[in-house]
């Protein structure tokens, strides 16, 4: 099927094309096609802009009329109330003082039937007062009545006449795109409410009158603004206008059909439309969809005495027939614009050859436009009044109007952009700023306090271990004495002597820890710029031993190349710590490992670093911040010296000595020792960061 289609097309155009004639139609015809084609696409999208406007327009038009009508609704009702304020019978009743509230009912009975009232009653000064809702209507000194839109429980209607309660009684139900009514019937009534001040025989007030309408079921108000909005003529034939008064959400009024012959009373709005504008409290003038059908509707929030939203009123005309009017316009338009086209074929190609050239040129800068060139139709060498030669004007002038505000969008964006650059570039520039000034900060008060404990710790440390070295000299030579002298007998108390010297001599290694920390300038040893694989390698042979009874072995990874200015026994002395206290996290047999390698600053070297690790039981970390401090320990047998002195050494060289420890899964210790030691170029900070 599709091959037998494109033979019998090939075949057309071939005979299109066999002639002269057809040639030059078809060449003719083409610019036209694609110049028409645009003028309809723009009065599509025309139309559609300014009927949508239009409709728009129309709509709130209609909702000010619907407004109007409301206020002078409150208006008519006071000049009725005035007709029975000044009514002969009235006056001459309320003038009397002897008139029984009967007659007076009766009377204020008659008078409502006439004006068209929901209700009419006479108030006295104290009832005016002690209603909340009547003391917001009652008028000043100066005013001689006073209206406005209130709503009224079942109570207060029932105050005022059983009958009001009962036409107000609505029953709800559920609607299309709206909430479900939270209960089953709206007892509340909203009323158009007036109060007039009548006088007595001394001139003063003795009370109101106080009349007004019910809302709820008031068919004759929303049809007459109906009427005056939608009469005959004013819509399409199929369209269908609708005035609708609310209470919060729900239609009390309305001639929006049910579908079932009836009104859509107590069906609610929208949700979309109910947020907007009783919640918002604003007009809605948008498409919306109203209880079954898209109708162009405009809402507005209606509001009481006390200027609180207490409703909405509504006017709108169902969409669908504009559509279809639309459409059917559209299709009329191409229908008749392609027979006019068939029709004028010939005559165009026989008077039309002048025009050809002007009609291609405008085709050639349209397609340049839309490819994003910047080019303009110009003169079309016509007569300025020629249809053509206006339209080439008007198309250049849409095109230069087009271009400018491009182009001013374009100078805008890029200001923008370049503002919020220039803005962001700052804002990081100072957050980095601020950090490294934090950083420093926290730096300097750590090395302060650090410096000072040790500083304090040393004297203290100094003195006790003096003290303590010349009575530890005395003991141990006395018992070395006794040891002498009983050397040559067996004697029961060897063993215990043996057990003095012992613990005395722990004592002297004590001291000598306690010297060496409180004397920093024995810790002024050479250094020098050495690997630091072969140190490792020489810290293995020496703990290998005592950690084989504990069954814990040591594994090596050495990878540092760069050379550091350090003292070998200093720093052997800080990895025997290191690994010894590694072993002993491990509470029994398991692996510590130990490895190295080049501390690098981008490509370039800066030092090396080794990390012990080990998988033994972790570091609390309430106790993590304190590790480094003096005396400060978690063994029985220790003397919490050990990393302090070791931190003391790598602080010496220049370097940060670095823990991460997580309970129950073991401890990393770091080492970082710079190529060159600050003490022997300049001096820096140190760092040192506890983790965990």
């Amino acid at each position: 099927m599709l091959k037998r289609w494109r033979h019998q097309f090939t075949n057309d155009v071939k005979v299109m094309t066999s002639t002269v004639r057809y040639r030059l139609l078809v060449l003719m015809l083409l610019p036209v096609l694609v110049t028409l084609a645009s003028l309809v696409f723009i009065t599509i999208y025309w139309n559609v802009t300014y009927t949508g406007k239009q409709l728009f327009m129309k709509v709130r038009a209609d909702l000010a009329v619907a407004q109007g009508v409301l206020a002078n609704q409150a208006e008519a009702q006071e000049r009725a109330l005035r007709q029975t304020q000044h009514a002969w019978d009235f006056t001459q009743l309320i003038q009397s003082l002897q008139y029984s509230d009967r007659s007076l009912n009766r009377l204020l009975e008659a008078h409502r039937d006439r004006l068209g009232l929901d209700f009419l009653r006479l108030v006295s000064l104290e009832d005016a007062l002690a209603d909340a809702k009547l003391r917001q209507l009652i008028p000043d000194e100066d005013d001689d009545a006073r209206s406005g839109l209130q709503v009224l429980s079942r109570k207060q209607m029932l105050r005022i006449s059983p009958s009001l309660a009962r036409l107000a009684s609505m029953r709800l139900k559920p609607t299309p795109m709206a909430p479900q009514p939270r209960e089953g019937f709206e007892q509340r009534g909203m009323v158009i409410r007036s109060l007039i001040p009548v006088v007595g025989p001394n001139g003063e007030r003795i009370g109101y009158l106080d009349g007004g309408a019910l809302m709820n079921h008031n068919t004759e108000l929303v049809d007459n603004i109906k009427a005056l909005t939608y009469a005959d003529g004013t819509l399409p034939s199929r369209a269908r206008g609708a005035v609708t008064l609310f209470l919060d959400n729900v239609r009390i009024s309305t001639n929006v059909p049910d579908g079932e012959n009836g009104r859509a009373v107590g069906t609610l709005v929208s949700e979309q439309v109910r947020l907007k504008v009783l919640e918002q409290g604003n007009l809605w003038v948008d498409r919306a969809f109203v209880f079954n059908d898209w109708y162009i509707s405009a809402y507005a929030p209606l509001l009481d005495t006390k200027g609180e939203r207490i409703g909405m009123i509504y006017t709108g005309f169902t969409e669908g027939p504009f559509v279809l009017n639309y459409l059917i316009n559209i299709i009329e338009m191409g229908t008749i614009l392609l027979l006019v086209m068939l029709g004028s074929g010939l005559a165009v190609y026989r008077g039309a050859s002048g025009l050809l050239k002007p009609i291609d040129r405008i085709h050639t800068v349209v397609r340049e436009v839309q490819e994003g060139r910047n080019r303009r139709i110009g003169d079309l060498g016509l007569d300025p009044a020629n249809e053509l030669a206006q339209l080439g004007r008007q198309f250049d002038l849409m095109l230069d109007q087009l271009q400018e505000r491009n182009q001013q969008i374009q100078a805008a964006a890029s200001q923008l952009e370049q503002k919020v650059e220039e803005r962001t570039f700052s804002l990081k520039q100072r957050t980095r700023e601020l950090k490294r000034n934090i950083r420093l900060l926290e730096e300097t008060r750590q090395q302060m306090v650090t410096n000072e404990k040790l500083v304090a710790l040393g004297e203290l440390t100094a003195g006790i271990a003096h003290e303590i070295n010349n009575p530890t000299a005395v003991i141990l030579g006395n018992i070395e004495l006794i040891k002498m002298e009983l050397s040559d007998q067996d004697h029961d108390l060897n063993e215990e002597i043996e057990l003095i010297v012992q613990q005395v001599q722990r004592i002297n290694s004590i001291i000598q820890s306690l010297l060496q920390y409180s004397r920093p300038g024995d810790l002024a040893m050479p250094l020098e710029r050495q690997p630091v694989n072969p140190i490792l390698e020489e810290m293995l042979v020496l703990v290998r031993h005592s950690l084989r009874k504990q069954m814990v072995d040591v594994e090596l990874d050495l990878g540092a190349s760069a050379l550091v200015e350090v003292n070998r026994q200093q720093l052997l002395q800080v990895l025997i710590n290191l690994v010894v206290n590694a072993a002993h996290a491990l509470e029994g047999a398991g692996q510590v490992r130990v490895a190295s390698g080049d501390w690098m600053d981008g490509d370039q070297p800066k030092g090396v670093w080794i990390t012990v690790a080990d998988d033994g039981c972790g570091i609390a970390p309430e106790v993590l911040s304190r590790i480094f401090d003096p005396f400060f320990t978690t063994r029985k047998q220790g003397t919490g010296l050990g990393l302090a002195l070791s931190y003391g050494i790598i602080r010496r060289f220049g370097g940060l000595l670095e823990v991460e420890s997580e309970l129950g899964k073991g401890s990393v210790f770091t080492i970082k020792l710079p190529m060159q030691c600050p003490a022997m170029s300049e001096p820096q900070g140190v760092q040192l960061s506890v983790r965990s």
